[in-house]
């Protein structure tokens, strides 16, 4: 076997490991995981997520889609609890402290610590005898029969086992809370996701120039609009009422078909009944309504009146595509 199909071999024994051992996660689900999430949704508190080593990372992790979906949650790491952070931890918090083992030093000591404060403890453990299991309240079984690395070592499977119990922690209590699209894009104002949700289409065409020419306007004119607004279109108005539109494109087509330029007017090139969109529309419905009719550009109205220009152009910048 060459190097390359080793190399494929290895990578697909790798996932095909950690994908036996996440659909096992169902089988070992009970009583404790269903309590463990009405703890945490009936909690007045927040979610105070532990470990040490790579399950410190994964609890980073579970802490960020936990806040991003509507849980509280801070991250504290075991080991620097037992020297001051432990103040991090409030009357009311609920404790999730996650350990493959479940006996590691860090662990011994600040379970009691936890447990003399009388918080509430949920241990996310692939061993159920351990320390950890024993003194927690709730036990979230992440057991693996092997680690995907050779030795069965260094932590893969078990990590990926404890991300997925996070994810279905957070999913569940996303779906107690009633947690919306509009709450995801309160949470997630700044990103791709969010601006999907919440922007709408004012708040990019307001930005833009506002090309416009009468029915009468010559073609000179109508060249100098479209050049100087900048968006390769204008439209055309008669009392603030959209009545066509002209495109770049249609003055390429109409310099290839006509010879004689004089006297053309607007009227003369323009697209009747253009496709348009209110302002007050989603941003993402300008862009499914400029990908389903192969646009790059879409007018604008407020109340029935020209409004302005949105251009895909807008819509890449932002994100949205």
């Amino acid at each position: 076997m060459n190097r390359k199909h080793s190399i494929l071999d290895t990578a697909k024994k790798t996932i095909d490991l950690e994908r036996d051992a996440i659909a096992n996660l169902s089988n070992l689900l009970d009583d404790d995981f269903s309590n463990a999430v009405e703890l945490i949704y009936n909690s007045k508190g927040r979610v105070i997520i532990t470990g040490i080593g790579k399950s410190a990372i994964i609890a980073n992790k579970i802490v960020a889609t936990l806040n991003s979906t509507g849980t509280p949650a801070i991250f504290m790491h075991a080991a620097d609890a037992i020297h001051g952070d432990l103040g991090l931890i409030l009357k009311d918090d609920v404790v999730i402290c996650i350990s493959k083992s479940g006996n590691t030093p860090e662990i011994k000591v600040l379970v009691p610590l936890i447990k003399s404060a009388k918080n509430k403890m949920i241990a996310i453990t692939g061993n159920l005898q351990s320390f950890l299991a024993q003194q927690a309240d709730y036990v979230l079984n992440t057991y693996v029969e092997q680690e995907a690395c050779p030795n069965n070592l260094a932590p893969t499977t078990s990590t990926t086992a404890q991300l997925v119990m996070g994810d279905a922690l957070a999913v569940c209590l996303l779906e107690l809370r009633g947690f919306s699209s509009k709450d995801f894009a309160k949470y997630h104002p700044g990103g791709a996701l969010g601006k999907r949700l919440y922007l709408r289409v004012s708040d990019l065409s307001s930005l833009n120039q506002k090309p416009q020419v009468s029915l009468d306007t010559n073609l000179k004119d109508v060249i100098v609009e479209i050049s100087e607004k900048m968006l390769g279109v204008t439209a055309v108005v008669k009392e603030n009422k959209i009545v066509g539109i002209i495109t770049d494109g249609d003055l390429r087509r109409m310099l290839s078909k006509s010879e004689n330029f004089l006297g053309l007017t607007a009227k003369d090139i323009m697209s009747a009944n253009p496709k348009r969109i209110d302002e007050d529309a989603m941003a993402v419905d300008a862009m499914e309504m400029m990908e389903t009719n192969g646009i790059s550009q879409l007018l604008v109205e407020h109340n029935g009146n020209y409004a302005g220009v949105i251009h895909l152009h807008d819509l890449i910048k932002e994100g949205i595509i």
